[in-house]
């Protein structure tokens, strides 16, 4: 969320940044600016009440002390008055806030310099790109077709049981999921990330703490009864580890690790691109949260890019890094990376991770802030990393690791599995 004083301070220079994202912000930041000038004149008046009320009931117990009982009712009427206009003050001040932190919420973060605008992931900017695609045999069969073959993963247990987009893992499909999973978190803490172990499940308050609520409630599985939320991501439980924290320059860099289910309902997302690992409701993600100082963030974003490179790099599995461009960045982002996956198979990327930095807009909506070495208390940046999201990896491992005759495991993954090939 965006701090007002400012969008006062740097409104045009924002209006023309938000443009990079296709948002005209023009308007909004006039009934941001108004309704602020409204709370704070409110404010004012709400003071010089409540001031004006205590100073009269002191001399009230004053004039009944001395006897003079007239003077004293006179005043207790006046009291009367303005504890009623109070009220109204109040009640008009709450309203504001509300009105002014809702309008708030439907602003996106100013994107970084660096982004490229554009419309769409069409316009995204490609940034690196490492590994040889490998050349498959003639009949080199897509993911869910060699998870069929070799009874790996079976999509319609899990559409028996759940529904589609729920897969079951099987065998050695389960065991190389599982050798995945324990691979990234120990390399995440060789890198010197602190694992936790995360509820699956968040409040109302942790949602729009990162930003998944309001703009993305419709993609989040709500438990209505309970008013929880499953998670979309570890990112979410674990950046709001810290909210309403007060944190210091010593504290900082924090860096936190972990692995959970993540469940996403993905409305609307419907085809042959969305077919088999390529999209589910639930899938399995390690993730990497930092926070850090304003001036440390962005050569802690090049950091967390260089680990999931090694991580690919040691997978032997082919892929590029994107710069999103302003069309299709988060809502909550800064500027994001985009890593993907190169699907010999398919015959197309599949992203597998993506790495922001959010700046101040989470820290904002968390008042997660920090005492500086002047003691001011000044915003924290947050970032995080998907290191890595399973389902696309395996699915390239699967399809770019497939022989004529099983299914290599890439080596790094077999003192984990035990195992080196599926077949």
């Amino acid at each position: 969320m965006l701090q007002v004083s400012k969008i006062a301070e740097h409104k045009e220079e924002y209006i023309k940044a938000l443009k990079k994202r296709n948002f005209d912000a023009s308007d909004i930041f006039e009934q941001v600016l108004t309704l602020d000038e409204t709370r704070r004149s409110t404010q004012a008046k709400l003071d010089d009440t409540l001031a004006s009320s205590n100073k009269m009931s002191k001399e009230i117990g004053l004039l009944f002390k001395n006897g003079e009982h007239q003077k004293a009712n006179m005043l207790k009427e006046k009291t009367s008055r303005l504890k009623e206009e109070s009220k109204e003050l109040s009640e008009k001040l709450n309203a504001t806030v509300a009105d002014l932190q809702n309008l708030l919420y439907t602003i996106p973060n100013i994107p970084h310099e660096s982004v490229p605008a554009g419309m769409s992931e069409d316009d995204n900017e490609e940034v690196y790109k490492e590994g040889d695609i490998p050349v498959l045999a003639e009949g080199s069969l897509p993911h869910w077709e060699l998870a069929k073959k070799y009874d790996i993963i079976d999509f319609e247990l899990g559409n028996k049981i759940t529904g589609a987009g729920f897969p079951v893992y099987k065998g050695k499909g389960a065991r190389l999921q599982r050798a995945l999973i324990t691979w990234f978190l120990d390399k995440a803490t060789e890198a010197g990330y602190t694992e936790f172990q995360l509820p699956l499940m968040v409040n109302e308050a942790s949602g729009f703490g990162t930003g998944q609520l309001p703009d993305k409630e419709g993609q989040m599985y709500h438990v209505t009864e309970d008013d929880l939320y499953l998670i979309p991501t570890a990112e979410v439980p674990m950046t709001n580890m810290f909210r309403d924290n007060l944190m210091t320059e010593k504290d900082f860099p924090v860096l936190c690790t972990g692995y959970t289910p993540c469940f996403r309902r993905e409305a609307g997302s419907y085809g042959a691109h969305v077919r088999g690992l390529n999209r589910l409701h639930q899938f399995d993600k390690v993730e990497i949260v930092r926070l850090e100082t304003p001036e440390n963030s962005y050569a802690a974003l090049d950091t967390m890019v260089d680990h999931i490179k090694g991580l690919l790099k040691e997978l032997k599995l082919p892929y590029r890094i994107l710069r999103l461009c302003g069309g299709d960045l988060g809502f909550t982002s800064a500027l994001t990376f985009d890593f993907e996956v190169f699907s010999t198979a398919q015959d197309r990327w599949l992203e597998i991770s993506s790495v922001s930095n959010f700046e101040t807009f989470q820290a904002n909506r968390l008042k997660l802030r920090y005492r500086d070495k002047e003691n001011n208390k000044e915003l924290v940046h947050t970032l995080n990393g998907s290191a890595l999201a399973l389902p696309r990896v395996l699915a390239g491992i699967l399809e770019n690791y497939q022989t004529e005759n099983g299914i290599k495991v890439p080596e790094v993954l077999v003192p984990y599995c035990g195992f080196d090939k599926i077949d």
